[in-house]
């Protein structure tokens, strides 16, 4: 009978464990009304902390690897979207531009007055597979544990969220094609809507047309994300 993997979370707590530790299970704390302080060190160094604050337990809270996190977000929610932004027309024509003024022009070409140039959070919620495909094999592991967020209990909740290794080549995939979008995404997008074209096409040709949709300008909103290494 094949040994089981232990996860993330149970090495971790072993460890814990071995420090003469009690690792305490939990769920999101309240990030809105609690002050937290992240810490800058390993594993280790955030034990004997932990320590040196007195602590008698370490609250564990197991992350899992999420939809959302195959799609791009800017980070800008709604209302400041709508404040940066409005309704997209800087003319203030209400719905579709008809004075031409509002039009976002591409910075090289000022003689093409319908090129459209895009902003980073035009692209929120682009499928980050078809800048990425190498992210794709990681879509299987939706909702598996892939790190976890130690936290001191006190006033200050001093925190630190450590990644199992297969999540950080994941993590660095996003990276990627994060930057990608933000140095060019006018350019990004055209790239993503050549490999979707490309992909719907060989699925128009197969029995299999379970092909994903584009999504370049999907409704906005703030998501919770894991913080960055």
């Amino acid at each position: 009978m094949a040994k089981t993997q232990k996860s993330i979370t149970d090495i971790v707590c072993d460890f814990l464990k071995k420090q003469k530790l009690s690792p305490i299970p939990v769920q999101t704390l309240n990030e809105e009304a609690e002050t937290t302080r992240y810490f800058g060190g390993d594993l280790k160094e955030f034990i004997a902390a932990a320590k040196t604050l007195g602590a008698k337990g370490i609250f564990v809270e197991t992350l899992y690897l999420e939809e959302d996190e195959f799609f791009y977000d800017s980070g800008m929610d709604d209302d400041e979207y709508l404040a940066l932004y409005g309704n997209g027309d800087s003319c203030g024509c209400d719905g579709e531009c008809k004075c031409g003024k509002g039009k976002k022009k591409t910075k090289d070409d000022d003689s093409d007055v319908d090129a459209v140039y895009f902003e980073p959070e035009d692209l929120d919620g682009l499928d980050l597979t078809l800048l990425k495909p190498e992210m794709a094999k990681y879509l299987d592991r939706i909702g598996e544990a892939c790190g976890v967020r130690l936290t001191v209990p006190g006033v200050d909740h001093l925190e630190v969220e450590l990644f199992a290794e297969w999540y950080d080549k994941f993590a660095e995939l996003v990276d990627e094609a994060s930057e990608a979008i933000e140095i060019d995404p006018t350019d990004t997008l055209r790239q993503a809507q050549a490999i979707f074209e490309e992909a719907d096409d060989s699925a128009s040709s197969s029995t299999d047309k379970s092909v994903k949709k584009i999504a370049a300008h999907p409704p906005k909103g703030k998501k919770a994300k894991k913080a960055k290494k």
